[in-house]
């Protein structure tokens, strides 16, 4: 399958409706629903859970299951105080960067609709020049433009009200593509594509397919936690995205060598089933698809870590998608990336065998 013929028009189409759309942590429901809507031709039946993560399932009377899975949460913040004068200070949801935070546009959702508003900082002219103070949690404020606290709880914002970046999906030099949070609905859309040229492509699958889009990963991984006690997989492959480490300001020695456009990242970390991530790399050389390597520590950061450590343990593996920016409003990914991505997972999934263990001990 060649990668040129993977994303078209319509599947682009959607993924930029669902990278539009606002889902921040704990308030994923709405992009669940795009998702759901888009995969309805594709598969068989969809489970749901209490907190909102999404499943699409394909042959669901299988007793042997495997998860393909991301995330569908974005960073945000929530109104934690309201001043006097109607300013609002806020706290984090998620990993959201104050540094980025001054004058950029937000959208307070309430229920009384969205309320737009501009993170606030004092002008260059007005600042001590010997000694700058620099955006932090405790200074970074919220104007919407209300003249005092009782004008902006008729405007319907109070505390609690998530508050997300209204930045959109665009496309930079033909390939690259940008956006708020493509960490990581990026691989919400990589595996709605994969259950998509399943189906067109008429691969039949000798086990069950659980593509699963999970909630609140960006605080604790809760979704995954929650709905791998649900599905009971045998075989977990997660995709999430990693850094691209070749932009300034980043320590290679640290964080490793990984950029976009050089093909999916595969992981090594404890969490990671050996057996099973080599049959990724084996999968990757057999069908020519360019990969990079990447090595963590105690753990991955992602969903991976949730799905390993359940239900007794879980042959697992992580293969990301390299990305720029993260955690700002500009996140960029290749395209070219995006399709190895789907083809690498498409691929193996037509590897794995009815039963398969990967025990090391067969």
């Amino acid at each position: 399958m060649a990668a040129s013929k993977i994303i078209t028009a319509k599947s682009l189409k959607f993924f930029e409706k669902y990278l539009n759309n606002a889902s921040p942590t704990g308030y994923e429901w709405e992009g669940q629903k795009i998702w759901m809507d888009y995969l309805k031709p594709y598969v068989d039946d969809f489970i749901t859970d209490t907190y909102g993560t999404a499943v699409a399932v394909v042959n669901p009377d299988a007793k042997y299951k495997v998860v393909i899975e991301g995330h569908s949460d974005e960073i945000s913040w929530y109104v934690n105080y309201i001043t006097d004068n109607g300013l609002l200070y806020v706290i984090r949801n998620g990993g959201s960067d104050h540094q980025i935070a001054p004058s950029k546009w937000v959208n307070i959702h309430t229920k009384k609709g969205v309320v737009k508003g501009v993170f606030g900082w004092p002008a260059i002219h007005t600042r001590n020049r010997a000694k700058e103070e620099p955006p932090k949690l405790n200074n970074i404020f919220i104007d919407i433009g209300a003249k005092d606290k009782k004008e902006v709880e008729k405007m319907g914002v109070h505390v609690g009200c998530v508050i997300t970046y209204p930045d959109e999906f665009q496309v930079l030099n033909k390939d690259k593509f940008v956006c708020r949070a493509l960490d990581n609905r990026a691989g919400g859309f990589m595996i709605a594509e994969v259950a998509r040229l399943l189906h067109e492509n008429k691969k039949e699958l000798p086990f069950g397919l659980y593509v699963t889009n999970s909630v609140q990963e960006e605080i604790g991984l809760r979704g995954a936690e929650m709905i791998t006690q649900t599905i009971k997989p045998n075989v977990a492959i997660v995709t999430d995205v990693c850094h691209d480490t070749t932009t300034p300001m980043i320590d290679k020695k640290k964080e490793g060598e990984t950029s976009i456009g050089s093909g999916p990242v595969i992981s090594y970390a404890p969490a990671v089933q050996n057996k099973l991530r080599e049959r990724i790399i084996e999968t990757a050389e057999a069908q020519k698809i360019p990969f990079q390597r990447l090595a963590s520590s105690r753990y991955t950061g992602t969903d991976t870590d949730a799905f390993a450590y359940s239900n007794g343990g879980v042959a697992s593996a992580l293969i990301s998608l390299p990305l720029r920016y993260m955690h700002t409003t500009v996140e960029m990914v290749h395209k070219s990336d995006v399709e190895n991505v789907i083809r690498l997972i498409y691929e193996t999934l037509l590897t794995i065998k009815q039963g398969e263990t990967f025990s090391y001990f067969d």
